[in-house]
């Protein structure tokens, strides 16, 4: 799913090309994309493109008249810049935007399609789709830690919940909390004041940092590979491969469409962390450690 970094990259890219610019068509090619009423989609045909904002992890276009269109991309969701007119793939398409100076299509690879559409008039109903999370960038260290200690949870779930902070998701959370040398099953109230003061400037950094790095790399371009494994990450999507910092290799928990990559010897003092339903399943046959792990594969 596109993260905040991710968003930011669309953001820069989109405004250049639609912002000022009136939208002269939309073409749907499923009606499960739109979820609200009223306003009518159509009601957005005519409108200039004012202003982008993101919303968490949502994209909303502001139209003139205070119209939003409101976009979720959820995990398979893109957005595609072409010229003026471009067919709507079948397969994976889902809308095309049409402008004068080119055609936004968006799309979606997934046998099941999540992503949505919202039209929305007005501030107050584009505010309902804020869960909100603090904004981390920018924040000062009593804030980040008020917004993550309002409840006790792992710092894994702490990170990604939209509720608490904005825009994190699975990516990002792996590399904030490898920065900051802290387990992703630490208790957000168990946290002392250095590793509060870590995790907060791990998480600007992290943020700031990668928003730059995809920047960069775009350059002019329109984002054509945006995705939640980036070259250069340190632990997210990198399982077995060696921690940059240490050397040790990178391990996984893996629970449905969430999972967790993290380096036992920079983060949990070395040992191996196991979800509830596999340590209940291995029991006394699930390695606690590094070197027990290695000591069983050298047996076989």
């Amino acid at each position: 799913m596109p993260e905040l970094p991710d968003v930011e990259l669309y953001l820069f890219a989109l405004r250049s090309r639609i912002v000022g610019s009136k939208l002269e068509g939309v073409r749907l090619a499923t009606p499960f994309l739109l979820r609200s009423v009223e306003p009518p989609l159509d009601a957005a045909i005519g409108r200039t493109v004012t202003g982008l904002r993101r919303i968490g992890k949502r994209i909303a276009w502001e139209m003139d008249g205070a119209l939003f269109l409101v976009f979720h991309l959820m995990i398979a969701g893109r957005f595609k810049w072409r010229e003026r007119g471009a067919a709507v793939p079948r397969k994976v398409g889902l809308a095309a935007f049409d402008f004068a100076g080119g055609t936004v299509l968006l799309t979606e690879a997934a046998t099941q399609k999540r992503a949505s559409l919202h039209v929305v008039q007005g501030e107050s109903a584009l505010q309902a789709f804020d869960p909100g999370g603090l904004e981390p960038i920018g924040s000062s260290v009593e804030m980040f830690g008020d917004a993550l200690q309002k409840e006790n949870h792992t710092l894994k779930r702490a990170l990604t919940d939209p509720h608490l902070v904005s825009g994190i998701g699975n990516a990002y959370s792996d590399e904030i909390l490898h920065r900051a040398k802290l387990s992703p099953f630490k208790l957000t109230r168990q946290l002392t004041a250095d590793e509060l003061g870590r995790l907060h400037s791990a998480t600007l950094d992290t943020l700031s940092e990668w928003t730059n790095r995809l920047r960069s790399e775009a350059g002019d371009a329109f984002p054509e590979k945006v995705t939640a494994f980036h070259q250069g990450m340190a632990v997210h999507g990198r399982f077995g491969q060696p921690c940059p910092r240490c050397g040790t290799p990178v391990q996984r928990i893996v629970h449905g469409e969430h999972e967790v990559n993290y380096c036992p010897a920079c983060q949990t003092e070395g040992r191996l962390l196991a979800d509830r339903a596999l340590s209940k399943l291995l029991k006394d046959d699930w390695p606690k450690t590094l070197d027990e792990m290695e000591r069983r594969r050298s047996r076989k």
